[in-house]
């Protein structure tokens, strides 16, 4: 009998540890890499369908709406054509709006998406359903919105 619980115990062992690791959250480098790939089919399906597509974004718990993650745009004149979570934003100008440290990051977003196509931005913004400010870091990508020049991007928390 003893001959057989050594192994079993072994392999429970092996199980249990690969189960913690799975339990493990993903680590930024793992985040970024999801939310560049989900940035990036986004922007091509608003490139294809324009602001039609928008309505699939905003559903919860969907692959583009979901946790902290969601998505936003905004076309190069600073106005908002898309924000999931903070949705009384959506038709205002923020192209002058500063974060908590000052930097213009709206502004910043479009430099990006003019001069590299695509990048990442870090700024202070609320996590949805706060008041005050976290670090965020977003991912923009440059497309089109029914023909306006405009980006995608979303973020995450990295705290």
């Amino acid at each position: 009998m003893l001959k057989y619980a050594l192994p079993f115990l072994a392999c429970l062992m092996v199980v249990a540890a690969t189960s913690a690791e799975l339990q493990q959250p993903p680590t930024t480098a793992e985040r970024a890499a999801r939310i560049e790939a989900l940035v990036s089919k986004a922007a091509a399906l608003v490139e294809a369908r324009g602001r039609a597509v928008f309505s699939e974004f905003r559903k919860r718990d969907s692959e583009w709406r979901f946790g902290e993650f969601y998505l936003f745009s905004v076309d190069f004149d600073g106005k908002i054509l898309l924000n999931v979570e903070f949705p009384l934003r959506e038709g205002t100008i923020r192209l002058k709006e500063k974060d908590a440290d000052g930097n213009r990051y709206v502004e910043e977003f479009i430099e990006v998406a003019r001069t590299s196509g695509s990048g990442w931005v870090d700024y202070m913004f609320p996590k949805p359903g706060q008041r005050y400010p976290s670090v965020k870091w977003s991912y923009i990508k440059s497309t089109t919105v029914d023909g306006t020049p405009a980006l995608i991007g979303a973020g995450f928390y990295p705290d």
